[in-house]
């Protein structure tokens, strides 16, 4: 049998250079903002909901309604400072320990699986968010901002 012989060859890329569709690159920072204020408008209106009824929310969640009140204030000032490029690497930072906390009770405490019992209620979703938060720390929420 042969050998097959595989190496990589890593190399910084510029979208201009080396993207298959380099003409979208001067869209790169517009398309940042509207990851942030997607991700932002996810926390702000689930931390509203945490506000708005803690009594409740904090029964569907299985934590304390003091907490439950601390996590609406984390998630509205953390969506905030996404949405408007208030300190922006910390806010996304902040929105992503949310998100652990809300992995590690969705696995190890609900013993929920990663799509969940109806495929929509697993903790794939959140996830995602962690992934989303991610890129905009790494891009520093992209050049419209307005504190970083």
């Amino acid at each position: 049998m042969g050998r097959w012989m595989f190496s990589v060859h890593l190399k910084h890329r510029s979208a201009e250079n080396d993207a298959m569709f380099p003409q979208l690159a001067r869209f790169e920072d517009v398309v940042i903002l509207f990851l942030r204020l997607m991700v932002g408008a996810i926390f702000a209106t689930s931390g509203w909901s945490h506000l708005k009824d803690p009594e409740r929310r904090s029964k569907s969640i299985g934590m304390s309604k003091g907490f439950t009140i601390f996590l609406g204030v984390a998630e509205v000032a953390g969506a905030l400072g996404v949405m408007f490029g208030v300190l922006t690497q910390l806010a996304a930072a902040g929105l992503i320990l949310l998100m652990l906390g809300a992995i590690q009770k969705k696995i190890f405490v609900w013993k929920t699986g990663f799509w969940g019992k109806h495929g929509t209620d697993g903790w794939h979703y959140d996830l995602t968010l962690v992934v989303m938060d991610l890129v905009i720390i790494a891009t520093n929420g992209g050049k419209y901002v307005l504190w970083m």
